[in-house]
């Protein structure tokens, strides 16, 4: 996949930071954080480049994702107060507190043009997957939420099997029942890592297909670009 970004190397102190954001913004696609459930619900497009976000951020160990959704068109279902979306690897060190200092100096962006591997964010997801078959497997996406954004860390193969997860939702929920009448669709979750002292609760992210209005104009994958007209009523 090809992605269209912005790139800011903005400096806190003696450190230089990489920065990158979708050149674009991703309209029709919100996050609320969990408590105990988090709501990522997109259409096609959306989740779409969500998934190549997440592969992107998988293989840049170095840099820093953020995906603005707050501004995008409010949903008319789902639950929880919207925020932004933070991707960096655990080894970054980054707090969530220092979060609002860096936004402030997102200026001055200079394009930059990406290509994802799909086969390689599989391989790599798939990786994942056959650890955590094993008792001791500890992979896992930790998390904050902070300054209305909520922030993922991880390691290249949880953030790849993340990735794989949104684009399976992104190909497969237009196929679902309803949608063309403007429901979501639950497609699948991804969990988080249990914060201290949280009893054992689990925490996840439910990801949601919809897609956006007016629904009379999407179709599911298959069905013709136009309705056949109705036949004439009997006199």
């Amino acid at each position: 996949m090809r992605l269209r970004l912005r790139q800011f190397r903005p400096r806190t102190g003696p450190h230089e930071h990489r920065i990158v954001q979708p050149r674009h913004p991703l309209r029709h696609t919100s996050l609320s954080a969990p408590d105990p459930i988090g709501l990522l619900l997109g259409d096609h497009d959306g989740l779409n480049r969500l998934a190549g976000l997440f592969s992107f951020a998988a293989y840049s160990r170095h840099t820093v994702v953020h995906v603005p959704l707050r501004d995008g068109v409010p949903p008319d279902e789902g639950w929880g107060e919207r925020v932004d979306l933070v991707l960096a690897h655990h080894h970054l060190g980054m707090r969530a507190s220092q979060w609002p200092e860096l936004r402030r100096k997102l200026t001055h962006g200079t394009p930059l043009t990406v290509r994802t591997d799909e086969a390689r964010t599989a391989r790599d997801a798939e990786s994942w997957r056959a650890r955590q078959s094993h008792a001791d497997a500890r992979d896992e996406l930790r998390h904050a939420t902070h300054a209305r954004t909520f922030f993922l860390f991880g390691t290249r193969d949880v953030l790849a099997q993340t990735a794989t997860e949104l684009a399976y939702a992104a190909g497969w929920g237009p196929r679902q029942k309803r949608v063309a009448e403007g429901h979501m669709a639950f497609m699948t979750a991804f969990t988080l890592a249990e914060p201290p002292n949280s009893g054992g609760h689990p925490l996840e992210v439910d990801i949601c297909f919809k897609p956006y209005p007016p629904y009379a104009h999407f179709r599911r994958p298959g069905e013709p670009a136009t309705r056949p007209p109705r036949p004439a009523s009997a006199p």
